[in-house]
């Protein structure tokens, strides 16, 4: 019988985009849900959500909705995901997705958005290979008529992954990883409180039944003592090697001792460890006899909002899954939306997929050489870092002839940033496990410099591994941080100090400042050849604005406490609902932060030093303002916010601009200023930032150590010897001093000439309806050509 429903609108009306979250619920699933419909709209189509997953997607009716572009304002803060998501087990049968094909036809939609866990991206990609076939059977049934499905032939499918557990092939991250991981390592830092008052142990349960990622990363994170994770089960005698790992850290004076245990964790024959087993050996009278408790986190790990990083992630994420879906045709293999380092791709489902069940398969059949291999690159290098951190000075294997032991110097310099004492702990770990021998400047080059004569005062010395073991968790710098540059000290001064001491290699932890020394010390090496010596920095700054990376350790931690601050202070916007507040964020003369945050918060508008702010930009923005609160009455409950970088304009500042916007209002709306000043640097340092910052340390002093047998001849010809670690695109990579001074360095604005980000400004303007106001006058108006040109504008 045919359906009574009206038609679906014929072929060259607006195209339907249809977003569903399906699976479990991950944080960050409502900032990609937000940003599909409003892309979609953006683009000239219509958008749609499914609500209640396949669930809604079977039943049709209300739980397919139109959507406009107020219905998911305030969404990125919300955690969950606020259009549902339930397990529908008609879906798994033919007949359910029949019904499921008809509804779309019928809401005349034919491209779906799923944002979901590989099971529901699989069932997806199955629904698009047997659609022909479905639309057929609803003709031949009479379900609907030949005229109805025409226009509806073929279905383009994207997927977004949602999943706490990052159990995907293919991407470094899935949505809602990162906001997990620091659920975790939260409660973790707590526990490590208690644990260590009471010189208990605890044993604390963590996610993942297959994958290991969060126990791995919350291991690294933590400075954890021991962990367990499915791909990599330890061998038959890991009681015996946990024990001693243990014993030795107690014997060093640890007074907490902290095991994370993923819930698939298991022995290399496959037979479950469980939290139980550890601490009852733990608690052994007859072994290591310690108080011992066990925590299991459970659900609190994937509740709570989104962190900065998952909420930019599954914004930008969604933005390409909407951009893939109108460049799909017929032919296209289903895609699903990837990052690696620092790059959004798109790449094939089905591969993903496979490879993903490969995982499970490996593991179950106990090759886990091959489970380990079938990770990416990134999973192998965090697993090799943590166990140099916590076998530190156990493991002869990796002990190197005395002859090849360096003495290596570690100094931070710059302003403090989150991640920069975990970075120190694991270069620490790494020296001491190899043999070399790792030394503490404190307080930058400026304290390296007070001395008198051949008579240290203290600011240089050997770092001791008790010392540093609990830095995993410290924000700051516990040797602490300077922005004085060698010349400022005397570089006639530092090399006789380089001398004194007789320094093998140096390692820079810090910002421009960092960066800066750095390049003064290669440019002083044919006056002082006491600089003839290794010489890397991994670049730290809440700024992010060091030249040679894309990511620089502390800026996330600023964009986590920015994005809290935000929070915090839309509640009190959305308490009058008339109200706007203008935030004043740090950065340099980088609008990095201000443009991620304005990203992760739903910003109405960002000013940044790069494009600068004129009086017709602010007018086209008052106006639009008036326009929104007029058309607005009141229903909803969330905040507007602009950020504006604090070297935006030598003359608008965020008290300005607040007074501006206030004065033209006439009382119909309210504004305020608002400066979380150093707020913002951060307290406890974000997961990733600790997890990086261990990563790319370890990664500085292994290329260190490949210059120990150089000649100073041969380091001064290398270009090499001089470097700076870095995220680009895809990969990480040691970039020479030199090539970066010259080639991709803004020295009078202290950043990089050619900012990856830039694009992404157009993205919040977008997304967050702002009209296209006047641009002022900017040295860098030729990148905005450029980008137009790229279809970026």
């Amino acid at each position: 019988m045919v359906s009574q429903h009206p038609p679906p609108p014929p072929a060259g009306k607006r195209r339907r985009i249809a977003v569903m979250t399906s699976g479990g619920d991950s944080p960050g699933m409502n900032g990609a849900t937000r940003a599909v419909v409003r892309m979609a709209i953006e683009k000239g189509c219509e958008a749609y959500c499914i609500y209640e997953g396949y669930e809604g997607l079977v039943q049709g009716g209300k739980f397919i909705r139109k959507m406009e572009w107020s219905d998911v304002r305030g969404w990125l803060s919300e955690g969950g995901t606020l259009i549902g998501t339930a397990r529908c087990m008609a879906f798994y049968e033919r007949p359910g997705r029949l019904r499921a094909a008809k509804n779309m036809i019928l809401n005349g939609i034919d491209a779906l958005v799923i944002c979901g866990g590989d099971g529901s991206l699989t069932g997806a990609d199955k629904f698009r290979h047997e659609w022909p076939g479905l639309v057929d059977e609803l003709v031949s049934t009479g379900e609907l008529t030949t005229e109805q499905v025409e226009p509806y032939r073929h279905l383009n499918i994207v997927g977004l992954v949602g999943s706490i557990d990052n159990d995907m092939s293919g991407t470094d991250a899935t949505i809602g990883c990162f906001s997990a991981l620091g659920r975790i390592c939260e409660m973790v830092d707590y526990i490590e409180a208690t644990a260590s008052s009471h010189s208990r142990a605890f044993v604390i349960e963590v996610m993942g039944r297959h994958c290991g990622w969060l126990a791995l990363m919350a291991g690294v994170a933590t400075g954890a003592d021991f962990v367990f994770i499915p791909e990599k089960p330890r061998a038959d005698n890991w009681k015996e090697e946990m024990c001693t790992i243990v014993a030795r850290h107690r014997q060093l004076g640890k007074r907490k001792t902290i095991v994370i245990v993923a819930e698939g964790a298991h022995d290399q024959h496959g037979n479950k460890i469980s939290p139980e087993q550890i601490k009852d050996l733990l608690a052994d009278k007859n072994g290591l006899a310690l108080d011992t408790r066990i925590t299991t986190l459970g659900h609190v790990q994937r509740g709570g909002t989104a962190c900065a990083y998952d909420r930019y992630l599954s914004t930008l994420q969604g933005v390409e899954a909407v951009n893939a879906v109108l460049d799909a045709t017929p032919t296209t293999p289903t895609p699903f939306i990837a990052i690696n380092e620092n790059k959004i791709t798109r790449k094939p489902l089905v591969q993903a997929v496979e490879d993903t069940k490969e995982v499970a398969k490996a593991i179950e059949a106990q090759d886990f050489d091959r489970a380990m291999s079938l990770r990416d690159t990134e999973f192998s290098d965090y697993y090799n870092s943590y166990m140099t951190t916590t076998t530190t000075d156990l493991n002869d294997a990796m002990r190197l002839p005395s002859k090849k032991h360096m003495r290596i110097a570690i100094i931070h310099v710059g302003a403090p940033a989150g991640g920069v004492n975990a970075a120190t702990r694991a270069a620490v770990a790494y020296c001491l496990t190899r043999g070399h021998t790792p030394l503490a400047i404190h307080n930058g080059f400026a304290g390296f410099a007070r001395h008198h004569g051949d008579k240290p005062l203290g600011a240089v010395r050997p770092f001791d591994w008790l010392e540093v073991d609990g830095w995993a968790s410290k924000g700051g710098s516990e040797i602490g941080m300077n922005r004085e540059l060698p010349s400022e000290s005397g570089l006639d001064h530092i090399a006789k100090l380089f001398e004194l001491y007789k320094f093998d290699g140096l390692f820079i932890i810090g910002g421009f400042e960092g960066f800066h020394a750095l390049s003064e010390l290669r440019k002083a090496r044919e006056q002082y050849p006491a600089f003839c010596i290794p010489m890397t920095l991994l670049p730290a700054t809440i700024s992010n604005n060091v030249p040679g990376t894309e990511y620089s350790i502390g800026s996330d931690t600023c964009l986590n406490e920015l994005v809290r601050y935000c929070d915090t202070i839309k509640q009190s916007a959305s308490a009058s609902r008339r109200r706007v507040f203008v935030i004043e964020t740090q950065g340099g003369r980088s609008g990095y932060i201000a443009t991620l945050a304005g990203l992760s918060v739903g910003a109405v508008a960002v000013y940044t030093p790069e494009e600068g702010i004129s009086i017709e930009m602010l007018a086209a923005d008052i106006k639009h303002l008036k326009e929104v609160f007029a058309q607005d009455s009141g229903q909803s409950r969330a905040g507007r916010l602009i950020l504006i970088n604090e070297k935006a304009s030598k003359v608008y500042n965020a008290k300005l601009i607040a007074d501006m916007i206030r004065e033209e209002a006439r009382d119909r709306f309210e504004s305020r200023d608002s400066i979380p000043g150093h707020v913002q640097q951060g307290g406890t340092p974000s997961p990733m930032d600790r997890t990086r910052a261990v990563r790319l340390a370890i990664k500085c002093i292994e290329h260190l150590e490949s210059f120990e047998d150089r000649s100073a001849d041969k380091i001064m010809t290398d270009p090499m010897s001089s470097t700076v670690i870095g995220i680009k695109g895809a990969s990480v990579v040691f970039s020479p001093m030199k090539d970066v001074e010259e080639n991709e360095t803004d020295w009078a604005n202290r950043r990089p000439k050619h900012e990856f980000w830039m694009p992404l400004k157009h993205t919040v303007d977008v997304l967050s309806g702002r009209p296209d106001v006047p641009r002022p006058e900017s040295p860098l108006t030729g990148w905005k050509a450029k980008d137009k040109k790229r279809g970026l504008i």
